[in-house]
């Protein structure tokens, strides 16, 4: 049985690392750095939703209302760890695997680097500072950029 539940939720993972992360695609001509400029048809589509962001890269792991998944994902909404800001862009941009602690539960997995430009990591972390009842105030394309230089 222990070998069973060990192989689903080992396919389950590989599953949902496969389907993580992601970006935009080619939407036009690339920038030259990838990480803090926007192509024209991006700049030309408008400023850069969070909740889209989140849609599209974060819900599959911590879900549409944040709660993540037991025992596997970790919760974002009323989570003790992202109040320390620095190590959660820091986690967006590197990834992290191994043990983390969420709101006293360990969790033991992977979170792949996301491939997300500093405008889009900055509109995705408001997104999540301002809903999953967390509370803090917007991240800043300053603030991401300063940490990513530092990494």
């Amino acid at each position: 049985m222990r070998k069973v539940l060990l192989a689903t939720v080992s396919a389950f993972s590989i599953f949902v690392l496969a389907s993580c992360g992601g970006n935009s695609g080619d939407s036009g001509s690339k920038p030259a750095n990838p990480y803090t400029s926007q192509t024209a048809a991006e700049a030309a589509a408008g400023p850069v939703s969070g909740e889209a962001i989140f849609k599209k890269t974060c819900i599959t792991c911590h879900q549409a209302n944040g709660q993540g998944v037991p025992n596997t994902f970790p919760p974002i909404a009323k989570s003790d760890f992202i109040a320390d800001r620095e190590k959660t862009i820091t986690q967006v941009i590197k990834g992290k695997s191994g043990e983390l602690v969420v709101n006293g539960v360990k969790y033991n997995n992977v979170m792949p680097p996301q491939p997300l430009k500093d405008e889009e990591i900055a509109a995705v972390l408001t997104y999540v500072y301002s809903n999953f009842g967390n509370s803090g105030n917007p991240v800043t394309v300053d603030e991401v950029k300063a940490i990513r230089a530092k990494l």
